[in-house]
């Protein structure tokens, strides 16, 4: 579905969603989120893709998620890049970023796919994608990783699949 702004060329709008959250030790704080419409013009590896924004081209990294590496062919690499492109290639998909980049520049959000599924946990529940802890305290990547793990999808079916920042 295309809003005006799509039609007529110019840029779709940002819109900021604030949500709170409340730590144990803290008063409750705001949290922004920023909700971006995007095309999604190019799969890199199982967790980076290009997005078209208006007329802005901008590299996205995979929150919470880790892939097999392409480069030095780690087992599952290339099937991670055809599960990823699987799922939102060519589509109009969703973004959601809280605005941070990582060292080499990337945008870093969850992909929503035209039907409204959360590409990056649905990586880690079929096996291609491990729940990149180091940088992801969000238990719903573990739960989705443990899943996977016991019923040895994608990657888990290998009896020592050895994670990306190991394998790097």
């Amino acid at each position: 579905m295309r809003n005006n702004a799509e039609i007529s060329g110019s840029p779709p709008k940002a819109e900021l969603k604030t949500e709170s959250t409340t730590d144990s030790d803290e008063n409750e704080k705001p949290e922004g989120q920023i909700s971006l419409e995007a095309k999604i013009i190019r799969i890199v590896d199982g967790d980076t893709a290009e997005l078209m924004y208006g007329e802005l081209p901008i590299m996205l990294r995979l929150q919470h998620i880790d892939a097999p590496e392409k480069r030095g062919n780690q087992a599952y690499g290339n099937k991670a890049k055809t599960v990823l492109s699987d799922l939102c290639f060519g589509q109009e998909v969703t973004i959601l970023t809280e605005g941070d980049f990582d060292m080499g520049g990337r945008m870093i959000g969850e992909i929503i796919n035209e039907e409204g599924l959360n590409v990056n946990k649905e990586m880690v529940r079929l096996g291609y994608a491990w729940h990149f802890k180091k940088y992801s305290s969000d238990i719903s990547y573990d739960n989705l990783e443990k899943e996977a793990r016991i019923e040895k999808r994608g990657l888990w079916q290998e009896p020592n699949p050895v994670a990306p920042w190991d394998f790097r």
